[in-house]
């Protein structure tokens, strides 16, 4: 299977022109006429990351986050961004990035997350001008829940180590707004889809003083992402048969000491 074959799959569920402007989604590092044989997935890539790569024989890496957003002016083995490179060229190793494209399609990242936690009529929550694809979603839950019975799911759901939230609503939540990664920006947009609830990650301060009856919840930026990992091992499985695809293991650069 050539790389250019497997980026054709990936791009027919999440096209790159879909991206936002500031994304460095697509390849980063390699032929596309190459054949592959063995593809790691992973959320970042990391030095650590492609010495997995080369240890399991893998020849492709693709991850959520680009191993480069902007451009570079040296590459030095100083640094980790350097070593992730020149290691990756040095083993041949092909490096594929689909990051902000997953975000924006209605079963992608943020669409999982709704998955998690059972909602029902989900859609958009930002939506880029006339077409059905944007950042975050809005969905309702099966039947109205307290608070505190809700935070219990999402931390077992989302497998939370700890949940931050701003000051917990009276009442019962019935429609939750959520959005993969680094949410903030999408705040007002969950507050006026009369959403109870938003659930994101890398929430500032200030962010935490809500307005009445409408609460934030941040999960971490990681947690809120690794579920993307599955979805484009499903994609490549149903696609390609006997395609051999590994998962990174916990890899959040966030550590949590209690």
């Amino acid at each position: 299977m050539t790389l250019k074959s497997i980026i054709d799959i990936i791009e027919e569920y999440a096209p790159p022109a879909i991206q936002e402007s500031w994304d460095n989604s697509g390849l980063i590092i390699g032929d596309r006429s190459r054949e592959i044989t063995k593809t790691l997935l992973a959320l970042d890539c990391t030095t650590e990351t492609v010495n997995n790569a080369v240890n399991m024989g893998a020849d492709l890496i693709i991850t959520h986050h680009p191993l480069i957003f902007k451009g570079i002016k040296r590459i030095e083995n100083h640094t980790n961004l350097g070593r992730a490179i020149i290691n990756a060229i040095k083993n041949d190793i092909a490096i594929y990035s689909v990051h902000t494209n997953i975000d924006k399609v209605l079963g992608g990242v943020s669409g999982l997350m709704a998955e998690k936690i059972g909602l029902r009529n989900v859609e958009i929550l930002s939506r880029d001008k006339d077409v059905e694809i944007g950042l975050g979603v809005v969905g309702d839950l099966e039947y109205p829940i307290d608070v505190e019975k809700f935070c219990r799911m999402v931390k077992d759901k989302f497998l939370l180590k700890i949940l931050k939230t701003s000051k917990p609503i009276e009442g019962k939540i019935s429609k939750v707004a959520l959005c993969g990664g680094s949410g903030g920006s999408l705040i007002e947009e969950a507050l006026l889809s009369g959403a109870q609830v938003y659930i994101s990650g890398d929430m500032s301060y200030h962010s935490f003083f809500c307005e009445d009856d409408f609460m934030i919840m941040d999960i971490g930026h990681y947690e809120s992402e690794i579920g993307v990992l599955r979805l484009l091992s499903d994609i490549l499985s149903k696609k390609i048969s006997n395609f051999a695809v590994c998962i990174e293991d916990d890899s959040n650069p966030v550590h949590y000491i209690f």
